[in-house]
C-alpha cells in the first residue's frame, strides 16, 4: 500500500465520521487505522484502551484474513465480526486503505452497527479518494511554503 499523507481537512472529516458513527450506532468506541496498524482517528470511550496495541493486532487480523481469502480463491473478506461476552467487534475494510473498527456491547446490535458502518464506509471512501486526488494533483501547498525567512532566522538565533 502506498503511503498516504493525512492533511488537516481530511483528518477533521474522518474524525467527524467517527464521532457520528459512534453516536448513531451506540458503539463503545470507533477506531480508524491504516493497514499498517497506525491510528488515523478514534471516537468514544478509548481512554481505557491500548489503542496502539489494538491497532497493530487489528491490522494483523485483517492481513491474516486476507491470506485466508487468497487460499479460498476469494478476493477478500471485507468485513469481520467477533462476539465476546462483554464486547463485540466489527471490522471492515474501507477503500482498500483503512480498517474501520467498531467496538460495541449490549446497548447496540450487530444489525444497527452494520447499517451505520455501511454509511460511514461510503463517507470515508469519499474522503480517502479526495485525499488521493489532492496528493496526485499537487494542489495541497507544501508545508515548507508556510515557513518564512523570518521563521528560519528565529530558529537559529538565540
Amino acid at each position: 500500500m502506498s503511503q498516504v499523507v493525512m492533511f488537516e481537512e481530511e483528518q477533521l472529516q474522518i474524525q467527524a465520521v467517527c464521532d457520528r458513527l459512534q453516536r448513531d450506532s451506540n458503539a463503545v468506541a470507533i477506531l480508524v487505522i491504516n493497514k499498517d496498524g497506525q491510528e488515523i482517528a478514534r471516537a468514544g470511550q478509548t481512554q481505557h484502551l491500548d489503542v496502539t496495541s489494538l491497532s497493530s493486532l487489528f491490522a494483523g487480523n485483517v492481513a491474516a484474513t486476507g491470506g485466508i481469502a487468497k487460499l479460498l480463491a476469494e478476493k477478500e473478506f471485507s468485513g469481520q465480526f467477533h462476539e465476546g461476552e462483554k464486547t463485540n467487534i466489527h471490522l471492515s475494510l474501507v477503500a482498500q486503505r483503512a480498517i474501520l473498527v467498531v467496538l460495541f456491547d449490549t446497548r447496540s446490535s450487530l444489525g444497527l452497527v452494520r447499517l451505520r458502518v455501511k454509511k460511514a464506509s461510503d463517507e470515508l471512501t469519499k474522503v480517502f479518494e479526495q485525499l488521493v486526488q489532492k496528493m496526485a494533483s499537487g494542489t495541497q501547498p507544501s508545508i515548507l511554503g508556510e515557513i518564512s525567512d523570518e521563521d528560519i532566522d528565529n530558529l537559529f538565533n538565540d
